[in-house]
Protein backbone atom coordinates (compact mmCIF):
# COMPACT_ATOMS: atom_id res chain seq x y z
CA UNK A 1 0.00 0.00 0.00
CA UNK A 2 3.17 2.33 0.22
CA UNK A 3 2.15 4.67 -2.33
CA UNK A 4 5.93 6.40 -4.02
CA UNK A 5 6.32 9.58 -5.27
CA UNK A 6 6.07 9.56 -9.32
CA UNK A 7 9.15 9.20 -10.57
CA UNK A 8 7.52 11.32 -13.42
CA UNK A 9 7.07 14.25 -11.28
CA UNK A 10 10.24 14.48 -10.15
CA UNK A 11 11.66 14.81 -13.41
CA UNK A 12 8.99 17.15 -14.61
CA UNK A 13 10.00 19.34 -11.45
CA UNK A 14 14.16 18.53 -12.44
CA UNK A 15 12.97 19.81 -16.00
CA UNK A 16 10.93 22.81 -14.89
CA UNK A 17 14.03 23.94 -12.92
CA UNK A 18 16.79 23.40 -14.94
CA UNK A 19 15.02 25.23 -17.64
CA UNK A 20 13.66 28.04 -15.88
CA UNK A 21 16.06 28.62 -12.95
CA UNK A 22 14.38 30.26 -10.13
CA UNK A 23 11.26 31.50 -12.51
CA UNK A 24 10.46 27.99 -12.25
CA UNK A 25 9.83 27.77 -8.67
CA UNK A 26 5.86 28.15 -8.39
CA UNK A 27 5.03 25.76 -10.97
CA UNK A 28 7.55 23.20 -9.26
CA UNK A 29 6.13 24.14 -5.95
CA UNK A 30 2.10 23.12 -8.21
CA UNK A 31 3.55 19.69 -9.36
CA UNK A 32 5.35 18.74 -6.12
CA UNK A 33 2.44 20.05 -3.66
CA UNK A 34 -0.09 17.97 -6.00
CA UNK A 35 1.83 14.51 -5.92
CA UNK A 36 2.32 15.00 -2.34
CA UNK A 37 -1.67 15.71 -2.07
CA UNK A 38 -2.25 12.82 -3.72
CA UNK A 39 -0.30 10.76 -1.42
CA UNK A 40 -1.84 12.27 1.72
CA UNK A 41 -5.05 10.67 0.09
CA UNK A 42 -4.13 7.71 -0.79
CA UNK A 43 -2.71 7.12 2.86
CA UNK A 44 -6.21 8.66 4.00
CA UNK A 45 -7.82 5.71 1.98
CA UNK A 46 -5.43 3.35 2.75
CA UNK A 47 -5.52 2.39 -0.85
CA UNK A 48 -3.97 3.49 -4.17
CA UNK A 49 -6.36 4.00 -7.43
CA UNK A 50 -8.27 1.21 -8.79
CA UNK A 51 -6.87 -1.15 -5.82
CA UNK A 52 -9.20 -3.48 -4.40
CA UNK A 53 -8.56 -4.12 -0.74
CA UNK A 54 -10.20 -5.01 2.73
CA UNK A 55 -8.68 -2.06 4.42
CA UNK A 56 -9.85 0.49 2.32
CA UNK A 57 -11.80 3.01 3.80
CA UNK A 58 -13.12 5.31 0.99
CA UNK A 59 -12.90 6.21 -2.59
CA UNK A 60 -11.14 8.73 -4.49
CA UNK A 61 -13.52 11.55 -6.06
CA UNK A 62 -11.59 13.80 -8.51
CA UNK A 63 -10.26 17.18 -7.85
CA UNK A 64 -10.68 20.62 -7.14
CA UNK A 65 -8.99 23.72 -8.17
CA UNK A 66 -7.83 25.94 -5.94
CA UNK A 67 -5.70 28.91 -5.88
CA UNK A 68 -3.42 29.69 -3.47
CA UNK A 69 -0.96 32.88 -3.14
CA UNK A 70 2.64 31.72 -1.66
CA UNK A 71 5.30 33.76 -1.40
CA UNK A 72 6.74 32.52 -4.53
CA UNK A 73 3.59 33.99 -6.76
CA UNK A 74 0.14 32.55 -6.92
CA UNK A 75 -0.59 28.71 -7.60
CA UNK A 76 -3.70 26.73 -8.42
CA UNK A 77 -3.39 23.61 -6.69
CA UNK A 78 -5.34 20.38 -7.91
CA UNK A 79 -7.00 19.45 -4.48
CA UNK A 80 -7.78 15.86 -4.51
CA UNK A 81 -10.92 14.95 -2.95
CA UNK A 82 -12.68 11.87 -1.71
CA UNK A 83 -16.52 10.34 -1.70
CA UNK A 84 -17.25 11.00 1.79
CA UNK A 85 -15.58 14.49 2.21
CA UNK A 86 -13.76 13.78 5.08
CA UNK A 87 -10.31 14.78 3.55
CA UNK A 88 -8.52 17.67 3.26
CA UNK A 89 -4.56 17.84 2.88
CA UNK A 90 -2.91 18.60 5.91
CA UNK A 91 -0.35 21.04 4.08
CA UNK A 92 -3.24 23.58 2.57
CA UNK A 93 -4.04 23.75 6.03
CA UNK A 94 -0.97 24.85 7.38
CA UNK A 95 -0.52 27.09 4.48
CA UNK A 96 -4.31 28.88 5.05
CA UNK A 97 -3.32 29.13 8.61
CA UNK A 98 0.15 31.40 7.53
CA UNK A 99 -2.32 33.16 5.22
CA UNK A 100 -4.69 33.61 7.96
CA UNK A 101 -2.01 35.15 9.72
CA UNK A 102 -0.66 37.52 6.83
CA UNK A 103 -4.12 38.73 6.64
CA UNK A 104 -4.41 39.40 10.32
CA UNK A 105 -0.97 41.39 10.02
CA UNK A 106 -1.78 43.01 6.60
CA UNK A 107 -5.21 44.33 8.75
CA UNK A 108 -3.94 45.49 11.50
CA UNK A 109 -1.39 47.48 9.71
CA UNK A 110 -4.20 49.34 8.05
CA UNK A 111 -5.75 49.83 11.58
CA UNK A 112 -2.73 51.25 12.38
CA UNK A 113 -2.82 53.83 9.33
CA UNK A 114 -0.30 52.26 7.16
CA UNK A 115 -2.06 53.45 3.96
CA UNK A 116 -3.31 50.65 1.21
CA UNK A 117 -0.05 51.89 -1.30
CA UNK A 118 2.39 50.76 1.23
CA UNK A 119 0.58 47.88 2.39
CA UNK A 120 0.87 46.97 -1.49
CA UNK A 121 4.66 47.59 -1.49
CA UNK A 122 5.26 45.55 1.76
CA UNK A 123 3.42 42.67 0.49
CA UNK A 124 5.45 42.82 -3.00
CA UNK A 125 8.66 43.05 -1.05
CA UNK A 126 8.33 40.13 1.61
CA UNK A 127 6.46 37.97 -0.22
CA UNK A 128 6.47 38.43 -4.15
CA UNK A 129 2.63 39.81 -4.84
CA UNK A 130 1.05 43.06 -3.79
CA UNK A 131 -2.43 43.29 -2.39
CA UNK A 132 -5.22 45.22 -3.82
CA UNK A 133 -7.49 47.81 -1.70
CA UNK A 134 -10.42 45.12 -2.04
CA UNK A 135 -7.77 42.48 -0.11
CA UNK A 136 -7.24 45.00 2.68
CA UNK A 137 -10.71 45.54 3.54
CA UNK A 138 -11.16 41.52 2.95
CA UNK A 139 -8.48 41.12 5.76
CA UNK A 140 -9.83 44.05 7.60
CA UNK A 141 -13.03 42.14 7.89
CA UNK A 142 -11.33 39.39 9.43
CA UNK A 143 -9.60 41.28 11.74
CA UNK A 144 -13.51 42.53 12.74
CA UNK A 145 -14.27 38.91 13.36
CA UNK A 146 -11.24 38.65 15.45
CA UNK A 147 -12.10 41.84 17.37
CA UNK A 148 -14.69 40.06 19.73
CA UNK A 149 -12.07 37.49 20.80
CA UNK A 150 -9.78 39.98 21.61
CA UNK A 151 -11.71 42.35 23.36
CA UNK A 152 -13.28 39.24 26.01
CA UNK A 153 -9.42 38.81 26.55
CA UNK A 154 -8.64 42.20 27.72
CA UNK A 155 -11.81 42.36 29.95
CA UNK A 156 -10.41 38.91 31.37
CA UNK A 157 -7.03 39.84 31.95
CA UNK A 158 -8.74 43.11 33.04
CA UNK A 159 -10.28 41.10 35.64
CA UNK A 160 -7.23 38.87 36.34
CA UNK A 161 -5.07 42.45 36.94
CA UNK A 162 -3.25 42.37 34.10
CA UNK A 163 -3.78 45.68 32.96
CA UNK A 164 -2.59 48.48 34.06
CA UNK A 165 -4.92 50.93 35.75
CA UNK A 166 -7.44 48.73 34.67
CA UNK A 167 -7.73 50.48 31.63
CA UNK A 168 -6.80 48.74 27.63
CA UNK A 169 -3.28 50.58 28.11
CA UNK A 170 -1.46 46.68 27.23
CA UNK A 171 -0.76 45.54 23.30
CA UNK A 172 -3.20 42.91 23.04
CA UNK A 173 0.51 41.03 21.64
CA UNK A 174 1.77 41.17 25.40
CA UNK A 175 -0.84 38.79 25.94
CA UNK A 176 -0.86 35.08 25.91
CA UNK A 177 -4.36 33.84 24.73
CA UNK A 178 -4.78 30.65 23.53
CA UNK A 179 -7.33 29.59 20.78
CA UNK A 180 -10.76 29.38 22.87
CA UNK A 181 -9.64 32.94 23.65
CA UNK A 182 -8.07 32.31 27.20
CA UNK A 183 -6.14 34.55 28.59
CA UNK A 184 -2.87 32.33 29.90
CA UNK A 185 -0.70 35.53 31.44
CA UNK A 186 1.07 38.69 29.67
CA UNK A 187 4.30 38.16 27.71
Amino acid sequence: MAHEMDDNVLSQVYEVLVDTGFDGLAEALTLLLNEVMLLERSHHLQAQPYERSAQRRGYANGYKPKRVRTRIGEVTLAVPQVREGDFYPSSLEKGLRSERALKLALAEMYVQGVSTRKLQHITEELCGFSVSSSDVSRAAALLDEELPLATGAFRRADELGDLADGGLSTDLRDLDIDAAGQVRGTG
